[in-house]
């Protein structure tokens, strides 16, 4: 056994002394005391995912001009690190560091490049936080545009008839020279301009190159953005995916697609509206395919998925008109034989109940569309209670902003009422409508105006077979007028000016016994506030009220924004002066006279209105409620 360690020894001592090496290197990779401190701090990023253990280890007070103060105390990164009471005075400083080079960063961002940032860290042993950083910005000038160079590539570039196209893209730049140059302006304008370009013909254009040269010296900025147009597109065809019940020639006609016209994003969108606004879908995307196919025959991608068979919907709604409103509507999509879509509903309020159907087929190709309509009603008319049946079939035709329509119409009326109510009266009659809206915006219009006409004529069936004509005509007006601004003069919208007018006429012999559903009644929210609903017509000896023969009916309403703790709101402020009379012969119309304040929230169900008004001739006030914009 020692004869084996003697001859093992002289291995076993070389390797002994070197793992005795290896461990004495290893002990200087050890942390010291002070390494340990020291590397506590290593960054700020280290900090993160830290739990307070209660209070705050420092405040932040940004002593800076108005104009950057509240973003700059927003969008500090060093603020996120106030929870973590555990920081050392080391990882501190370095926060701080870190600190002044986001400042400059943020304070680029919005147009200074030569700021003068002062940073100081403060013992606060007494205040909320043991330590205080304050940070001190004198931001300097505001860097301005001096010169802007949009230029184009691509087929819009060599196209001749282009050049009004590219003026307006120049023309409608928003970063003008002189404006103050910020991050989010310049991304917002360069967004604008490719919106421009590719709104029609040049659906897949891009933004080719875009530079922003900052003179910080001169606190100039010099702007340039080239767009690469991209081939000019066409619509193709329509290719419907997703359809079951409805045959893709169906959603044709119901899209009315412009096949061969140059391509239009706001086309497109129209379409897509007409197949949801039809009833026969839950959902509708449309797409221009611009993958792989010509350019001059690209096709519209329509992804459908069909609406059920057959639905029952359920509604309540208020108006200060009428009080509660119950609703119960059935919808069938595709009725047995016909294969006409079948509306019917049941409407109950405090002063009109009714129980209607309509029916309406697909519309050819040049979207006219066959209808017919019946409907039984029950409602307050003046000072009567009025029991009406109306059959109507006829053809319309509905465009983007032009309705038509001729038809058929027989009406029946019988007015009952405790003051010898007018006789009962029917009538037949041949109608033909139109509409035309020009708002700039259909759901809340503030410029543009609609019109509507209704001219008919025929015959009454109840006593005396007498010849009668009924002209009916509608107008609004958004006039923009006036200009408001918040408070820094960074923000403005316009103001305008509101006008209505309706005028109607039935001509017929006195002894002519006209429906009372074909007469005219006025009041209410829409037509004279400040009167209750259709209680202005014809006065009776009696003082009784019933549908005269002459409308007349005339309004006008300044609306204002509304800006409050200097910055504007989504309300305007309303003062209006509404009139209207009901006759059956004009000299004996009596005009009576609304006046009243009211406010506009532009909400995000759609415009609500809210109007105290005064009747003159009734010495009354009256709270008039509206939500949403028809015509």
């Amino acid at each position: 056994m020692l004869g084996m360690v003697r001859l093992l020894t002289p291995a076993w001592t070389p390797a002994l002394l070197f793992a005795g090496v290896l461990l004495l290197q290893g002990c200087s990779l050890l942390p010291s005391k002070e390494a340990a401190e020291t590397d506590t701090a290593a960054s700020p990023v280290a900090g993160e995912g830290r739990e307070s253990k209660g209070g705050e280890a420092f405040t932040v007070d940004v002593q800076a001009p108005d104009s950057v103060r509240a973003f700059l105390v927003r969008n500090l990164e060093i603020q996120r690190y106030r929870q973590l009471d555990d920081l050392g005075a080391i990882e501190l400083s370095r926060l701080m560091v870190a600190a002044e080079a986001n400042a400059r960063e943020l304070l680029n961002t919005v147009g200074y490049f030569t700021p003068t940032l002062t940073l100081e860290l403060r013992e606060t042993p007494g205040a909320k936080a043991p330590r205080e950083v304050k940070i001190t910005v004198v931001p300097g000038e505001l860097t301005r545009v001096s010169n802007v160079q949009i230029d184009f590539n691509g087929p819009i570039a060599e196209d001749k008839a282009s050049e009004p196209r590219r003026d307006a893209i120049r023309v409608e730049w928003p970063m003008r020279a002189g404006q103050p140059f910020n991050q989010q302006a310049w991304d917002g304008a360069k967004a604008a301009a490719l919106r421009n370009l590719t709104a029609r013909r040049y659906a897949t254009g891009s933004i080719l190159t875009s530079r922003a040269e900052i003179d910080a010296d001169r606190s100039e900025a010099k702007l340039g953005v080239t767009l690469d147009s991209g081939p000019a597109y066409r619509f193709g065809p329509l290719v419907v995916q997703g359809n079951e019940r409805l045959d893709a020639d169906s959603v044709r006609r119901l899209a009315r697609v412009p096949s061969g016209a140059d391509y239009d994003r706001q086309q497109l969108l129209d379409a897509q509206q007409r197949l949801a606004g039809s009833g026969y879908f839950e959902s509708v995307f449309l797409t221009l395919d611009t993958n792989d196919t010509d350019p001059l025959l690209a096709p519209v991608i329509a992804q459908v998925r069909e609406a059920p068979l057959q639905k029952i919907v359920g509604g309540v709604g208020f108006t200060t008109d009428s009080g509660l409103r119950l609703s119960l509507d059935h919808i069938h999509n595709s009725m047995p034989i016909l294969g006409w879509r079948a509306v019917s509903g049941l409407y109950l309020d405090r002063d009109k109940q009714s129980l209607g159907t309509e029916w309406a087929a697909i519309p050819d190709d040049s979207g006219w569309r066959s209808f017919g309509s019946a409907q039984l009603k029950s409602e307050v008319s003046g000072s009567y209670k009025v029991d009406s049946g109306r059959l109507r079939g006829g053809r319309s035709q509905a465009s983007d902003h032009i309705d038509r329509s001729l038809f058929l119409q027989y009406d029946y009326a019988r007015n009952h009422g405790s003051f010898d109510p007018p006789p009962s009266a029917s009538a037949l009659s041949l109608n033909w409508g139109w509409t035309g809206r020009y708002f700039d915006n259909a759901a809340a219009p503030t410029r543009g105006q609609g019109i509507s006409l209704e001219l008919g004529a025929g015959y009454t069936l109840t006593g005396e077979r007498a010849p009668f004509t009924r002209t009916y005509a509608r107008w609004v007006g958004f006039v923009p007028f006036g200009t408001v601004e918040n408070a820094d003069r960074t923000e403005a919208r316009r103001g305008r000016i509101q006008l209505r007018g309706e005028l109607g006429a039935v001509v017929a012999s006195d002894t002519a016994q006209i429906p009372a559903t074909l007469g005219f009644l006025t009041g209410g929210d829409t037509t004279v506030r400040g009167y209750a609903y259709r209680s202005i017509g014809e006065v009776r000896p009696d003082r009784t009220v019933v549908a005269g023969r002459y409308l007349g009916v005339a309004s006008v309403e300044w609306q204002r924004p509304f800006v409050y703790d200097g910055k504007l709101t989504d309300w305007e402020s309303a003062v209006f002066v509404d009139a209207g009379a009901v006759a059956d012969h004009p000299r004996d119309m009596q005009t009576q006279v609304g006046v009243g304040v009211g406010a506009r929230w532009r909400s995000p169900i759609g415009p609500v209105q809210i109007d105290v008004a005064y009747g003159i001739q009734v010495s009354q006030f009256r709270l008039h409620f509206r939500l949403g914009f028809t015509f």
